[in-house]
């Protein structure tokens, strides 16, 4: 066995319906999909990196029979499978007890239809959670939680996304946590229990961000700066990783659909970060992150990642509380 430290590596399959959802365009109510050419894609990329990483899927899009194909054949190859809600509603704190039971059950129930897994790992659609539903999730068996994202540079990226929308007042203060505050940024960057009542504990994953700076390293970000320089993208993301190795930080790499998608394939999404790269120049980059990735630490699902970490005993507990 490897004596590498680990990082694991997790998609959130977003759906196009879901950043129209999300931005308040029209159509999105017909559930319009691009899961039949992401996927494949997708698959492809990671055979060639020989990786087998953390699926998050949505339970709507699990649940239509023109996603299942695509959406089957992620777990097919050997990847796991996690929930990322049912709706990809990113106000999850909004919700009640009754309210997240059901969210979360038809998630899974549809994710494990379509997949053949019980998803037991959890992330909350624009980095959204609450205390009930840290309980929700361990009262269903849930193994981990990966929904923090430890960044001062939520109001900044939300001011961004306002910018770029005409929602109504309405949707708009629903959507005022998106990305969280700048407390977030004071979260841990390492995993931990959550401590919740009777005893239960549940493990965080946090989404990694650059120790000391706490800015974001994910793809999707690193994309943007290749837009300006690749020679730059490369050098932040060494700094984060060296950064990471010193801190002792086993860091957990998201990606995203249009991190692999270029605006010559999702017309709709031109308002989105990094739309003008076309799909082809994205994959030499998805494919040249992780391959700088994987030069420095062990890559993984997050199941896996989840299993070392619990293996090591003694992480610290908190108790959860939302950051104002």
């Amino acid at each position: 066995m490897s004596t590498r430290a680990l990082a694991s590596v997790s998609l959130d399959v977003d759906n196009l319906w879901s950043y129209l959802k999300t931005h308040g365009d029209p159509g999105w109510e017909s559930r319009p999909t691009y899961l039949d050419r992401f996927c494949p894609t997708v698959l492809e990329c990671l055979d060639r990196l020989g990786l087998r990483i953390t699926f998050f899927l949505v339970g709507a899009d699990a649940e239509r029979e023109e996603n299942v194909g695509p959406l089957r054949s992620l777990a097919a190859a050997g990847h796991e499978i996690g929930n990322h809600s049912h709706e990809h509603e990113p106000w999850l704190h909004l919700y009640s007890r009754e309210q997240l039971e059901r969210e979360i059950g038809m998630a899974e129930l549809a994710i494990e239809r379509a997949t053949s897994q019980v998803p037991r790992g959890f992330r909350g659609p624009g980095f959204s959670w609450s205390p009930v539903l840290l309980e929700v999730l361990a009262a269903r068996g849930y193994r981990y939680d990966a929904s923090t994202f430890p960044t001062y540079l939520g109001p900044l990226a939300r001011a961004y996304y306002f910018s770029t929308t005409k929602l109504s007042g309405e949707e708009r203060e629903r959507r005022q946590a998106l990305f969280g505050g700048f407390r977030e940024g004071l979260r841990p960057l390492k995993p931990y229990h959550w401590q919740l009542a009777k005893g239960v504990r549940l493990l965080e994953i946090p989404v990694t961000t650059m120790p000391v700076f706490r800015t974001p390293f994910h793809l999707s970000y690193l994309l943007f700066l290749s837009r300006h320089s690749e020679r730059l993208m490369m050098a932040y993301l060494r700094s984060a990783i060296a950064l990471c190795r010193v801190a002792g930080i086993e860091p957990s790499f998201l990606l995203h659909p249009l991190d692999l998608l270029g605006g010559d394939q999702v017309s709709q999404l031109a308002f989105f970060p990094g739309m003008d790269l076309p799909h082809r120049r994205k994959a030499e980059l998805f494919e040249r992150v992780l391959r700088e990735l994987g030069e420095h630490f062990e890559l993984c699902s997050m199941g896996a990642h989840a299993a070392a970490i619990e293996a090591r005993h003694n992480l610290p507990a908190r108790t959860p509380v939302l950051a104002a």
